[in-house]
């Protein structure tokens, strides 16, 4: 009997440290809202980062924006961004545009030489560049423009016909951050 009353004094405190160890139903509930509550504000944090994360690309014909082998834009390709790309940039505030631009493979000519353009990087250089300062001048922020030329390192098709060609002279423009159009 002696044997059984210490075993039993033994099992009663630990018994009461497990017990001491749970957690009231009150305590429990107050966890899990402050769990639930938690969880809403990630998804809402959650929502602005993807917000923040947007982006937009526009596309341009560099045929459509430039004359054969020029740097400047054409009549066309002012009417083209003031109808089509200013009307989407000329409100942003804290979004960061970038234009690039992209040529064919096709060495510059005599006539681009002597301007000091003797290469197609040099050449996508100005084109995006000669997009960023149009389209500043017509309202666009100049703190959240930027222009960068890859020249005909990153072709979206083959360079061995006229049309695909054609398809790697482009510019493109793109919007990251709040309020980028439509992405």
């Amino acid at each position: 009997m002696i044997r059984l009353t210490a075993a039993a004094a033994g099992v009663v405190p630990f018994t009461a440290l497990l017990l001491s160890a749970c957690v009231s139903q009150s305590s429990y509930d107050a966890l899990q809202a402050q769990n639930q509550q938690l969880q809403t504000q990630n998804q809402q944090l959650q929502a602005q980062i993807t917000g923040l994360q947007r982006e937009a690309s526009f596309v341009e014909a560099g045929d459509l924006l430039f004359p054969p082998g020029g740097y400047r834009l054409s009549p066309a390709g002012q009417a083209e961004l003031t109808n089509n790309i200013v009307p989407k940039l000329a409100n942003l505030q804290n979004a960061k545009v970038v234009v690039y631009g992209y040529t064919d493979n096709q060495p510059v000519g005599p006539q681009l030489q002597r301007a000091g353009i003797n290469d197609n990087l040099t050449l996508s250089s100005r084109r995006a560049g000669a997009v960023v300062s149009y389209l500043v001048a017509q309202g666009v922020s100049p703190s959240i423009i930027s222009a960068k030329g890859f020249g005909d390192t990153h072709p979206v098709a083959s360079n061995d016909t006229p049309a695909d060609r054609a398809k790697n002279r482009r510019i493109v423009i793109t919007v990251q951050g709040p309020g980028a159009p439509g992405a």
